[in-house]
């Protein structure tokens, strides 16, 4: 008979439950990984109110944080007991997308050949890791040892938080110097903005109106916060930039709004990084994006695998960045049902949520 344990189960839209389910068997490339710490994402709130549709069935969560409790056969490098995150991008290392570089676009391969489903599986288009346990496909490309300094609330936004908010920054090609604006200091938008200044971005515009979320901006690396209720923020952005515009504009919300305001405050030849999950068709005004003659160019991507979780984990422990602050609540799993309440309906100031097991 299968050992069970606890795992929160999309069962339908506005429904994720914490029911029992067989702990996973380990096949030769798989790692079992018992969890310590994960939390949820805004992108589990769009599985919950059924706006990215998943398996009913499937567990939910992709940011990991946990021990080796049983490797497979044929996996070598690493050992029981070990603490180690895997990214919400889990590439296999062996496909033809892993093989190009492109691991955020790794799906699986089938008797069809390579479909583009795109990297993202824990919580997806497999288990995940809201749950005593997660199975770990392609253990040997995805498992990043932790440092034996840093805690788990220490390197929870690696496998994706600081992941994508990082990713906005580098796909957006910021330069010194630059000028940029984030559009949402969510969790990913602040890590976009900490991503800016680690990069040499010379003015960094933030985009919020809740308070406290204007004020972590400020800690994170703002030079100014721009309150969308107060002021029209393309407006302000113009002003703030002498009607030139900024190099790099990163949308961290996913709506057709900041996405259309991102762009109108792109300079020509500039960048817009979309890191948003969107839940519907997006429309490129004519006039914002001038006609297709702007040079703009607009870009998506999340890179994953264990060598960028190492290089995420390095960037926490040489100080230059400290993502504790974003945990600003904490559950035991079994209390994620609450836990998804107070997130999905964001109050109490709620950014991120440390769940332990």
């Amino acid at each position: 008979m299968s050992r069970m344990m606890k795992a929160a189960i999309f069962v339908e839209p506005n429904r994720i439950v914490l029911e029992d389910k067989p702990i996973p068997d380990v096949g030769p490339l798989d790692a079992l990984i018992r969890i310590t710490t994960t939390t949820i994402c805004g992108t589990d709130v769009h599985i919950l109110k059924g706006e990215y549709p998943v398996e009913r069935g499937l567990t939910i969560g992709h940011e990991p944080v946990g021990v080796i409790e049983k490797l497979g056969s044929a996996v070598r490098g690493y050992e029981e007991g070990q603490r180690v995150i895997a990214g919400a991008i889990c590439p296999s290392g062996h496909s033809n997308a892993s093989l190009c570089g492109c691991h955020s676009q790794d799906g699986p391969d089938n008797q069809h050949g390579f479909e583009p489903l795109g990297g993202w599986r824990f919580g997806n288009t497999i288990d995940g890791a809201q749950a005593e346990y997660l199975l770990v496909p392609d253990a040997m490309a995805n498992l990043a040892p932790i440092p034996e300094a840093l805690s788990d609330e220490q390197v929870l936004m690696c496998p994706d938080i600081m992941s994508t908010g990082f990713s906005g920054a580098e796909s957006g090609n910021i330069r010194i110097g630059d000028t940029v604006a984030v559009f949402a200091q969510g969790p990913i938008g602040l890590c976009a903005l900490a991503g800016a200044r680690l990069m040499g971005a010379s003015t960094i515009i933030g985009v919020e109106a809740v308070p406290e979320r204007m004020k972590i901006a400020q800690v994170m690396g703002a030079d100014y916060v721009v309150d969308f209720t107060k002021t029209d923020p393309v407006d302000e952005i113009m002003r703030l930039t002498g009607g030139r515009g900024v190099d790099v504009a990163i949308e961290a919300l996913g709506r057709q709004d900041t996405f259309e305001a991102a762009l109108r405050v792109v300079r020509p030849g500039g960048t817009l990084s979309s890191l948003g999950v969107y839940s519907s068709d997006l429309k490129i005004p004519l006039d914002a994006f001038l006609a297709g003659l702007g040079d703009h160019k607009i870009t998506t991507l999340c890179p994953g695998g264990k060598e960028r979780m190492r290089r995420l984990m390095d960037t926490i422990a040489s100080g230059r960045l400290d993502t504790r602050p974003l945990v600003t609540h904490r559950y035991n799993l079994a209390q994620i049902e609450q836990a998804y309440d107070l997130f999905a309906n964001q109050r109490d100031g709620v950014l991120k949520i440390a769940i332990t097991t």
